[in-house]
C-alpha cells in the first residue's frame, strides 16, 4: 500500500472458470500486494476460494466464471470471491481427518484469516476473508 493512501483501494477481476485462472488469481494478487507482509497469505487465500469456485458451483462449467475483489487499506486486507452459483450448498467451514484429499480449503483459510463472511444471494455465493494489519489479541476489528 502507498503510504499517501489513506482510504482503501480497490481492484476487481473476473476470470473465465478454467482451472488455469486459479493461477491467474494468484499471480494478480501477488502483484497488486507485492512488499505487503500479507501478501503470501492472501495469494493462498485467493487460491483456495477460486478453486472452490470452479470444482464446486456454476463457475466451472462452460461460460462460468468466478470474480474477485481486492480490498486494501492500512488497517487490511479484504479478499472475496464470487461464484455463479448453481448449487444449493453453502460453502463452509468442514473440519476434515487429516487424510481426507477434500474438503479442508475453508477451514484452512479461516486458519489464516482473521475474518471470513460467506454472502449467499440468487446470483452465487461471495466468500470474503479479512486479513489485518495490526490485530490486537483478543480485539475485534469492528
Amino acid at each position: 500500500m502507498h503510504e499517501y493512501t489513506s482510504t482503501a483501494r480497490v481492484w476487481g477481476l473476473s476470470c473465465p472458470g478454467f482451472p488455469e485462472e486459479v493461477s491467474r488469481a494468484r499471480r494478480w494478487t501477488r502483484d497488486i500486494l507485492r512488499g505487503s507482509p500479507l501478501a503470501e497469505d492472501a495469494e493462498l487465500i485467493v487460491s483456495e476460494l477460486s478453486a472452490n469456485a470452479i470444482l464446486h458451483t456454476a463457475s466451472g462449467q462452460d461460460c462460468g466464471t468466478f470474480h474477485l475483489a481486492l480490498a486494501v487499506s492500512p488497517q487490511a486486507v479484504a479478499l472475496s470471491v464470487t461464484d455463479d452459483g448453481g448449487t444449493s450448498t453453502v460453502p463452509k467451514v468442514e473440519h476434515q481427518d487429516h487424510d481426507a484429499e477434500h474438503g479442508r480449503g475453508l477451514d484452512m483459510v479461516s486458519a489464516l484469516a482473521h475474518r471470513v463472511i460467506v454472502h449467499t444471494s440468487q446470483a452465487g455465493h461471495t466468500v470474503t476473508a479479512e486479513l489485518f494489519t495490526n490485530p490486537r489479541p483478543g480485539a475485534h476489528p469492528c
